[in-house]
């Protein structure tokens, strides 16, 4: 994606620009080009190694970029200016905090430091506590926080500032389901009054809460796009069949017969069931349905899937599930 000219940069909060970063001979980011547009969510989704960590250092300002630049609101990152007018709320992927402080001490240093005095930074601590889910343990030394409560109390000091970009590294990689869904939630409601680029190898977190989404492999871009131009584009549609318990036996003789459906590209057997892949769905869902019939079929299910974002991601990266995970 080239980088926008400079008259469409008003509605970009983030932007990169053949941003490049080599550790010796390893190249860990391939002259990224992005642009992010104010007030959403938006995704990295890539393996370990893809370079979305290195891509989060260089925008904060933590690293420094061996060719191109990265901006913030307009401003390169080279210098640390948009850390001093406090743009940017940073997460990195594993807080780490002094054990004696308290919840509450901690954020109340990170206020002093953002220039806060007074009542008005208690309020925003209390604020700030009550939106991660941390007032109730706010007094408890940080010592005594399980990781997920520190990556509560990570995302708590990256937003006190109310900063309009938010960089976030996998910051719900620590939590339970239960803690993932209520910080994703908060995440999802800081739309709008902040950017927030958050990085993730959980394919349905980012499904669930990204207005856009790039997928980074080997330090290249692959593809920016909303979750359903995504979908559209690089997710083939499948049908699920599963026949009765009669004819089970003979699943491997009917996915050969399926496989000349028109439209059909792929028939995977497993699991006592077929997934049919089709470039085609119109087509072929009546056309599998009249071959069912055909050679008297009972079926327990037939339905037509929807496309996942783990579907896209497989596809373009070209891994295993396991990749995924």
């Amino acid at each position: 994606m080239p980088p926008l000219p400079p008259a469409d940069r008003t509605d970009v909060a983030i932007g990169c620009e053949g941003l490049t970063k080599r550790f010796g001979t390893v190249l860990a980011l391939d002259g990224l080009d992005l642009a992010v547009p104010r007030g959403i969510v938006f995704g990295f989704l890539g393996p370990n190694g893809a370079g979305k960590t290195t891509a989060l250092r260089l925008l904060s300002g933590l690293a420094h970029p061996t060719a191109g630049r990265a901006l913030i609101d307009g401003i390169s990152t080279a210098a640390g200016e948009p850390n001093r007018r406090g743009l940017i709320g940073y997460l990195d992927q594993n807080p780490r905090f002094p054990g004696w402080m308290t919840g509450r001490e901690l954020l109340d240093v990170v206020g002093q430091l953002y220039g806060m005095r007074g009542a008005a930074m208690r309020q925003r601590v209390d604020e700030t506590l009550e939106l991660v889910g941390l007032s109730d343990a706010a007094p408890r030394r940080i010592a005594g926080y399980s990781g997920g409560m520190r990556q509560r109390l990570g995302l708590g000091q990256a937003v006190l500032n109310r900063p309009p970009v938010l960089l976030l590294d996998e910051p719900v990689s620590a939590l339970d389901p239960e803690g993932r869904h209520d910080v994703l939630a908060t995440i999802r409601g800081l739309a709008g009054s902040s950017t927030v680029l958050f990085s993730t190898h959980i394919l349905a977190d980012a499904e669930r809460i990204c207005d856009r989404i790039a997928i980074l492999d080997h330090g290249r871009l692959l593809t920016d796009a909303t979750v359903g131009e995504l979908l559209e584009r690089y997710a083939q549609p499948v049908y699920r069949i599963e026949p009765d318990a009669r004819h089970v036996a003979v699943l491997s003789a009917l996915a050969d017969t399926l496989r000349g459906v028109r439209g059909v590209t792929d028939v995977i057997e497993g699991h006592g069931e077929l997934r049919v892949l089709t470039n085609d769905p119109e087509a072929t869902g009546p056309a599998l349905l009249a071959a069912l019939a055909a050679h008297r079929v009972g079926l327990v299910a037939f339905e037509r899937l929807r496309p996942s974002l783990e579907e896209v991601f497989l596809r373009l990266t070209g891994r295993g599930a396991e990749a995924a995970a």
